[in-house]
């Protein structure tokens, strides 16, 4: 027996009976984080709440003032989730969430409309399909598709969406009753008993399906195909957004369009080239930057040799500096008799450190400057280098290796 949300997905209120109420637990995910909830599976004579299934995700909605978290299939049962229990034999009132039904509803029917046309005019097979938070994907048996494919696909779907084409369900006692209709069982187990559920495009296809559906293509307002990504094994995945999803796409965008608009000083039609124009002078300016750096490496280094009361250690930080700075000043210094400590990043938090020297030395404080700094480093050759989690403990490195050079002595 099909459940009343799949004889009519349009109900979004039903009063039925609750058939049985036991305890349970179900696993959920709060703020990225895993936990158990205890609580009650109901079973009722009949529901709206769609249980997940056909790639579409279970409903929400309420069983009276209850609020339903989870429906499973069970068989032919759909088992609600709720945390208050409910005594069998009540009469209840379900609510359906509306907003997510008639969403999937599009998103669904839209992924059928999709890959039914999608195998007609180019025979691209569907695999499996995804329906996401935010936008849904076809995987569909091509290891790629033209850019002028997509754009006269979506245009011969939203074509179909114009014609007014009814969509509907019929089930069939059988597959055997099916079968003798002379529908496209598919991939129906041998071992199935019991309805068979068609849903029809007419004129366009039968499909097995248990999902929920719009009863006319005209209520998929317009399909938006967003482009495509490689797919498992030569496969390619078709990107796209069905009704209401594009209208909020849309205004996004008009919104980010708006923001651009402000921040470029220039009309939607220029922002591609006015990006372009500030990538080309953040290279510029980027490639100038590089250039002082280095060379403020060389007169650092020169100012250290030059200076006649230098003694054995070299220390510097330099917050916008990197790894290539470090070296630069080290090769330019080039004495090993000189330990030199340097570090480059945020002094209030986190940054990257260099040690050289002679081989000995720098093997034997290394591994102490980076639990210093509480980081971690590696070395070889009269290098030690790695990541310094806690820069403010630079000076306190520092006075360490000026006691340790001064206990050579």
């Amino acid at each position: 027996m099909a459940l009343a949300c799949q004889r009519n997905s349009y109900l979004q209120e039903f009063t039925t009976k609750v058939k049985s109420c036991e305890p349970a637990e179900i696993k959920t995910v709060a703020n990225g984080k895993q936990q158990k909830l205890t609580g009650y599976d109901v079973i009722l004579e009949d529901t709206i709440l769609f249980p997940e299934g056909g790639g579409q995700p279970d409903d929400r909605g309420k069983i009276g003032n209850v609020d339903v978290l989870r429906i499973t299939r069970q068989g032919a049962e759909a088992v609600h989730f709720v945390l208050t229990p409910l005594d069998p034999g009540t009469e209840v009132c379900l609510k359906v969430d509306w907003t997510r039904r008639f969403d999937h509803m599009q998103q669904h029917s839209g992924q059928h409309l999709i890959s039914a046309v999608a195998e007609e005019k180019y025979g691209y097979k569907t695999g499996s399909w995804n329906l996401g938070e935010k936008t849904s994907f076809i995987e569909l048996d091509t290891p790629s598709i033209p850019q002028d494919r997509l754009v006269e696909l979506e245009e011969l779907v939203n074509e179909k969406i114009r014609d007014h084409i009814p969509m509907y369900p019929t089930l069939y006692d059988s597959k055997e009753v099916a079968e003798e209709q002379e529908v496209q069982l598919g991939d129906l187990p041998n071992d199935h008993v019991g309805p068979v559920r068609i849903v029809t495009i007419e004129g366009i296809e039968n499909n097995m399906c248990c999902g929920t559906h719009v009863s006319n293509l005209s209520h998929l307002q317009t399909v938006k195909l967003l482009g495509v990504e490689k797919g498992k094994q030569s496969k390619t995945n078709l990107m796209f957004l069905v009704g209401n999803r594009v209208l909020k796409y849309l205004g996004k965008c008009c919104e980010n369009e708006k923001h651009l608009t402000g921040l470029l000083k220039g009309s939607p039609d220029e922002h591609k080239e006015l990006v372009e124009k500030m990538q080309k002078s953040l290279k510029v300016a980027q490639k100038s930057c590089t250039t002082l750096l280095r060379d403020l490496a060389v007169l650092e280094a020169q100012c250290f040799k030059s200076n006649p009361e230098k003694d054995g250690l070299f220390t510097l930080h330099r917050k916008e500096g990197d790894f290539a700075f470090m070296s630069i000043i080290v090769n330019e210094i080039n004495d090993e008799r000189i330990l030199k400590f340097l570090t480059i990043g945020d002094e209030k938090t986190s940054g990257m450190f260099l040690l050289s020297g002679s081989e000995e030395v720098v093997s034997d404080v290394g591994p102490k400057v980076a639990e210093m700094l509480e980081g971690k480093g590696a070395g070889k050759n009269g290098r030690y280098q790695g990541k310094a989690n806690k820069l403010q403990n630079r000076p306190k490195v520092e006075a360490m290796l000026k006691d340790y050079l001064a206990t050579r002595k």
